[in-house]
């Protein structure tokens, strides 16, 4: 299983962050044979919005060849998404099997046009960014619409983690996940449409 990470420049790392400490575990714990993941931008070196510096492995691959594509979010992605040479490279994901994003990276799942007809959720700050984009949005941690998976804000990062560890193997595999990251709150055995609503 191949996962591409999408890093650009004023992403929130900790949309991040969560969603790869839960997922990589797949591969630690060898739940599903030949896991790996890429870090991907279109530089070589990304600088998230608090000044963190990340290198990334490729740059501007063609995603179509991976099985999940995962999308951070951030402030940038208010103007990522009408960058047309950026979501030019994002649409080469249209192919994947699971596309992924946190908080505003819908948007840019969105601007690419992968939500087109579907539910999906956001950080609440840009529901109404996002309403455009999807058949609707749906107040919750996370939402699966066919083999699209959106997270909510920030620490819906972990959440959505877990959801996909879930979605990949079973509920055994999400709570041994779940106890290794110490996070009492993920509800596993729920892997209905729309997980956890929350109206903020």
């Amino acid at each position: 299983m191949r996962m591409a990470f999408v890093l650009f420049d004023g992403m929130t790392s900790m949309d991040f962050a969560g969603f790869y400490e839960a997922i990589t575990w797949l591969a630690i714990l060898k739940a599903k044979e030949n896991v790996t993941w890429t870090f991907c931008a279109d530089k070589t070196e990304v600088t998230d919005d608090r000044g963190l510096k990340l290198k990334t492995d490729e740059v501007l691959p063609n995603l179509e060849g991976f099985d999940l594509v995962f999308l951070p979010g951030g402030n940038s992605t208010r103007k990522l998404r009408f960058d047309e040479a950026f979501m030019g490279w994002i649409r080469t994901a249209e192919a994947v099997p699971n596309k992924v994003s946190v908080c505003t990276g819908a948007l840019l799942l969105g601007a690419a046009g992968f939500l087109e007809g579907k539910k999906a959720t956001t950080n609440s700050s840009a529901y109404d960014l996002l309403a455009p984009y999807c058949a609707e949005v749906v107040k919750a941690r996370v939402v699966r619409d066919g083999h699209v998976f959106t997270g909510g804000g920030v620490t819906a990062s972990i959440d959505l983690g877990l959801y996909m560890v879930e979605w990949l193997t079973n509920t055994d595999i999400a709570l041994q996940v779940q106890r290794k990251l110490e996070y009492p709150y993920y509800q596993a055995g729920n892997l209905s449409d729309v997980y956890m609503r929350t109206e903020l």
